[in-house]
């Protein structure tokens, strides 16, 4: 098996303004636009999809045969959610792989053989930019390795405006913890640029009074540190909160926090982010454990009313 390490062609290519080369040959931007659709109807703000589970109490009885969760249950009544950004609010993973397989392949990592999905999922994924570019590049001077990830940052906002999609039922969800005046916060490794144009894209940066960025704390996720700093925020307990994270890396941070952590399988396997510590799975917004969940919480308020 070929190491994946950068070949030679990198030094060059990220010393000094090499930076200006990186988008001299053209994403396959079908492939892109092909993977991030996969999950199929999105919400904007306002707009109502046939088909969509409606967020009541009839929708959210338990179906026959499905245990709730009892991490999640002991947090009656519930006071707060936290959520991740990439691959949680919206799948942008499809679009995060594209540019750095395509990128990559330009600078002769892995001998130029492009990365594959199984391997952006095992190793990207999740990731904070400090730490890629290190287990990237272990052999490469740091400054030139960030370089690297800063031009994949540029690609990936150049592609998400065409691309972004929103996880199925998410802003009926959002709608919902409205309703039920839930604190809320993004917390994400994202860099602060991409954080705040995902959620601009999504029509959700008025709906998140707070966004907490891995590389502004102390230490990014997989450690606890911006959940613990996102509930500080807020004021709100562990006690009463949970998240929604996508990666094992997240839900590492979300445990080691001390909040119980509902899994998407946006795009990772269900049994990583099982054995990363997630109280429950969920395939999307839609899915009906979610709803049971909700039911059995029962937040303390709904529209302002104890």
């Amino acid at each position: 098996m070929r190491s994946l390490r950068a070949s030679a062609p990198l030094r060059p290519f990220l010393a000094a303004d090499a930076a200006s080369s990186l988008y001299q040959r053209p994403l396959e931007a079908e492939s892109v636009s092909a993977a991030a659709s996969s999950n199929g109807i999105s919400f904007s703000r306002g707009e109502k999809k046939r088909g969509r589970i409606s967020w009541t109490r009839s929708a959210a009885v338990t179906p026959a045969g499905m245990a709730t969760d009892s991490a999640m249950t002991k947090l009656a009544p519930l006071e707060a959610i936290l959520f991740d950004i990439d691959g949680t609010l919206c799948d942008s993973d499809p679009i995060h792989f594209c540019a750095f397989r395509d990128l990559l392949q330009q600078i002769g990592f892995n001998e130029g053989v492009p990365i594959t999905e199984e391997f952006y999922s095992a190793n990207i994924s999740g990731g904070h930019n400090d730490d890629l570019a290190r287990s990237l590049f272990p052999d490469m001077d740091h400054e030139k390795a960030m370089q690297f990830m800063d031009g994949k940052e540029a690609l990936f906002r150049k592609l998400a405006p065409g691309q972004l999609k929103a996880v199925d039922g998410l802003h009926d969800l959002c709608r919902w913890i409205e309703g039920h005046n839930l604190k809320r916060a993004a917390v994400t490794n994202a860099p602060r640029a991409n954080a705040e144009l995902m959620l601009s894209l999504l029509g959700l940066t008025d709906f998140f009074p707070v966004l907490v960025i891995g590389s502004e704390c102390d230490r990014a996720k997989p450690f606890p540190d911006p959940y613990l700093k996102a509930l500080e925020l807020i004021d709100a307990s562990p006690d009463h909160t949970f998240i929604f994270e996508d990666s094992a890396s997240g839900i590492r941070a979300g445990v080691a926090a001390g909040v119980p952590v509902v899994g998407l399988t946006t795009r990772n396997p269900g049994k990583v982010l099982k054995d990363a510590g997630a109280s429950l799975l969920i395939k999307d917004f839609q899915d009906p454990k979610l709803l049971s969940v909700l039911e059995e919480v029962k937040p303390a308020t709904e529209n302002g009313q104890a």
